[in-house]
């Protein structure tokens, strides 16, 4: 059975995963600190690394197996808001976006999809967190889906629990404002069983889902 996945999602010790302005210059906002551990290449686990194989390497670069389709929010696409313009955006990643699947970008305006050669092809889809599960696992053909972010969209997806897998990286610095995770789900960790792995100051969360 398909099951929606969040992998490698940061969150600072005070509980922020992004920060508060998205721009083009800041696409994750005021929160760069969060993704200074980690190496993009390796975590979207495509083509040879020369880097040491370690524990941190090993959780994420789970990112990619098994994956089928994506969901992201409009947040995590690009800082654009409102009605769509035809300014030439297809996303932050340029030409070659790292997905290689099907991806399903929440908005609330209409626009045509954008397919790539290496097989990415983004959806804009006005639905709710189950519509757009329910679209992302037939377009997965049996794989899992990812639900790929920001904070804001797995949280929501979170409030209706429709996660069966996180994998949370708490990272040792303090962003003081942007993003929350886990405003408003008090309780969220009885739906799972959890596991903890640090490494080098970094801390793993894996939980997954107990049986509904």
């Amino acid at each position: 059975m398909s099951k929606a996945r969040v992998h490698n999602l940061f969150v600072s010790m005070d509980g922020f995963a992004a920060g508060d302005h998205i721009t083009l210059e800041k696409p994750i906002g005021d929160a760069r600190a969060l993704f200074a551990h980690f190496d993009g290449r390796f975590i979207h686990g495509f083509g040879p690394v020369d880097a040491p194989f370690t524990l941190d390497r090993a959780l994420t670069s789970t990112w990619g197996q098994g994956i089928g389709a994506e969901i992201m929010g409009r947040g995590k696409f690009g800082p654009q808001t409102g009605t769509w313009t035809d300014d030439g955006w297809v996303g932050w990643w340029g030409d070659e976006p790292p997905f290689r699947t099907p991806v399903f970008v929440l908005t609330h305006h209409a626009r045509d999809s954008i397919a790539f050669e290496n097989g990415t092809v983004f959806h804009f889809v006005d639905a709710s967190p189950a519509e757009a599960l329910a679209l992302a696992s037939e377009a997965a053909n049996g794989q899992d889906v990812r639900i790929g972010g920001g904070p804001t969209t797995v949280r929501s997806f979170l409030e209706a629990d429709l996660i069966d897998v996180l994998h949370i990286v708490t990272i040792p610095v303090v962003l003081g404002r942007g993003t929350p995770l886990w405003e408003g789900l008090a309780g969220v960790e009885e739906r799972f069983d959890t596991d903890v792995v640090a490494s080098g100051g970094i801390t793993h969360h894996l939980w997954n889902r107990k049986p509904r």
